[in-house]
């Protein structure tokens, strides 16, 4: 008997170390490839001036900023794209299928953005395969932060589940971080303008993505599907049926949901991209001030906004997803507007406060939005519903929230006008909150 149940423990124990180490692998390959994704975002954006000097016509700086934004800003019309596909393929096919093909396709194609020919070489062709290389890397990336956030979400505890979605977000900003320093680096050792930066400075980013996405795929190919949608998959066995339409199930039975989840990730698309990516460029081209001091504010926030969203996601474990999105909304329409008026005092002090504020709202948000989407839906059609919703806000008005903040500021003359933008999107992911319902408490498998 005691042999007996020393061999049970022994096996429990097992069984246990087993589970923490599948575990470590889908938070390992979710950080690494949604990593990958957002300092690729982070390279262009913080080398963006680069590029356009670099790839598109020679002439106005503005226009060529503009143009380069705009490239930025078509490619994420691919994410609706994308969405449907890696949607359907990550409920049909599995989770480790569709996140395993996407890595490749995401990372070959940002590494081969690094070795593009210049304008000056190949004429209107650069800007041309840029164009299309980004539309490749954002049809990709639209099944990667929602199939990280749905596999790491169905792998996890369910009272921690929160906090290890938050790691999703993380890694998007700790993309923004290394990309962020690695641009301030070389712009306070080379210079802006530099030989060294418009050659092969801001090609180094890009290219790293090749190495990084063929481990990512390693380690995703030795992970089994999780556990959650495997039994799922054996229900539908017993039952003799099949997943084989989940995005018309979707649209039918879920669209209620969809919408809702759609007006909520409005506010984190437009917020991310112009809280995290846009304001360094908003502070040298609009305000003037120096691009190195920018780089540095940029730098210490994505810091703070890495502990921030770890912490968010853990209270959302107490407190529930819908406060947590709700407090984020009211903050932006009540705070946004006061924050750019400060971020034009020239002040280093001010604006880097002004940002750290900026930054916390966001992470109310960001580190609460993954839970609450992979709460929202049911096995079926999780993936294809966190993509569908995150990816259409993205393609709608994320990719698109650089290039609107600089078209407004370029016709009303008014440096505030963003926060404005802000404000309206903040006011309708507000009204989406309240009409939703709150399944932090929930088992996965119960959500109907």
């Amino acid at each position: 008997m005691i042999s007996m149940a020393s061999s049970d423990t022994v096996t429990a124990i097992h069984s246990e170390e087993d589970e923490h180490a599948t575990l470590r692998r889908v938070a390992v390959s979710s950080f690494l490839g949604n990593f990958i994704e957002w300092f690729d975002y982070a390279s262009y954006s913080y080398f963006a001036t680069v590029i356009a000097l670099v790839l598109m016509p020679p002439g106005d700086p503005t226009v060529a900023l503009l143009e380069t934004f705009g490239v930025f800003a078509l490619s994420f019309l691919m994410r609706p794209v994308g969405a449907f596909f890696w949607g359907h393929m990550g409920d049909k096919k599995g989770r480790k299928w569709a996140l395993a093909t996407s890595i490749l396709m995401m990372s070959a194609a940002t590494f081969v953005i690094g070795l593009l020919p210049t304008y000056e070489a190949v004429g209107i062709l650069a800007p041309v395969l840029l164009l299309a290389l980004r539309m490749v890397q954002s049809f990709s990336a639209s099944g990667e932060y929602a199939g990280a956030a749905t596999f790491l979400a169905e792998y996890a505890p369910a009272n921690h589940r929160g906090l290890y979605c938050s790691l999703v977000p993380a890694s998007t900003a700790v993309g923004l971080l290394v990309g962020s320093t690695l641009a301030t680096l070389m712009f306070v050792n080379f210079g802006h303008d530099s030989a060294f930066v418009t050659e092969w400075g801001w090609r180094i980013p890009f290219l790293l993505a090749g190495p990084l996405g063929i481990i990512t795929h390693y380690i995703r190919t030795r992970v089994s599907d999780s556990p959650v949608y495997q039994e799922m998959q054996d229900k539908l066995e017993a039952k003799g049926e099949s997943d084989d339409q989940p995005i018309k199930l979707l649209l039918t039975k879920y669209l209620r949901p969809l919408i809702i989840s759609f007006g909520a990730c409005m506010l984190n698309a437009v917020g991310f991209y112009a809280v995290l990516t846009y304001l360094p460029n908003y502070l040298q081209d609009t305000v003037g001030y120096d691009a190195g001091a920018s780089s540095l504010i940029t730098t210490i926030c994505l810091v703070a906004y890495v502990a921030f969203i770890f912490f968010s996601g853990k209270i959302s474990d107490h407190f529930g997803r819908k406060k947590m999105l709700i407090i984020a909304s009211v903050g932006f329409v009540i705070f946004t507007v006061p924050a750019f008026y400060l971020l034009n005092t020239m002040n280093f002090a001010v604006i880097l406060i002004a940002e750290l504020f900026m930054c916390l709202l966001l992470t109310i948000n960001d580190g609460t939005l993954s839970s609450y989407l992979s709460e929202t839906f049911p096995t079926e059609v999780r993936y294809s519903g966190f993509a569908l919703s995150f990816n259409f806000a993205n393609a709608i008005f994320g990719g698109s929230a650089s290039f609107i903040s600089i078209a407004l500021i370029q016709a009303t003359g008014n440096p505030i006008a963003p926060a404005w933008y802000m404000v309206v999107i903040s006011v309708v992911a507000l009204v989406a909150m309240c009409m939703t319902h709150d399944n932090s408490k929930k088992k996965l498998t119960d959500i109907e």
